[in-house]
């Protein structure tokens, strides 16, 4: 479980990293039923209004699916979350670059913006992480 302490309402971007243990196909919510492959998921986010309360509801187990991730986390293991303290949203710009390495699930996490998709694919965790983490150095 990752928990956080420290000074509250801290605004952001975020990744949720994620194992999926077997390749299954789950029910996600207006996209129907995705097929995911066993390995590993980098899932961007932002929270204008406090990060450690939005991965806090992500991590609960019980809670109204609302968000695409609402409908996966409950079948992957998080392993961990990498974040930083931004005053706008720079999702897309972490989507993005994750885009240009990653496979992509099709309009996973992206309803409200342009971006393909928000929920990335990788068969081996280090690449992933390293990918993810080096996504924030572009932020400006």
């Amino acid at each position: 479980m990752i928990k956080y302490e420290g000074r509250v309402g801290i605004k952001g971007s975020y990744i949720i990293l994620l194992e999926n243990s077997h390749d299954k196909e789950l029910e996600v919510g207006k996209l129907g039923e995705i097929y995911f492959r066993r390995g590993f998921y980098a899932y961007v986010g932002s929270a204008m209004s406090g990060i450690e309360a939005r991965i806090a509801r992500h991590l609960r187990v019980e809670k109204k699916t609302f968000w695409h991730i609402d409908y996966i986390l409950p079948e992957m293991k998080v392993l961990g979350l990498i974040f930083a303290e931004l005053d706008a949203k720079y999702e897309c710009v972490l989507a993005e670059e994750l885009s240009s390495s990653f496979d992509i699930i099709d309009s996973f996490g992206s309803s409200d913006c342009k971006c393909r998709s928000h929920l990335f694919f990788c068969p081996d965790y280090e690449r992933l992480h390293k990918g993810a983490f080096r996504a924030f150095l572009l932020i400006p």
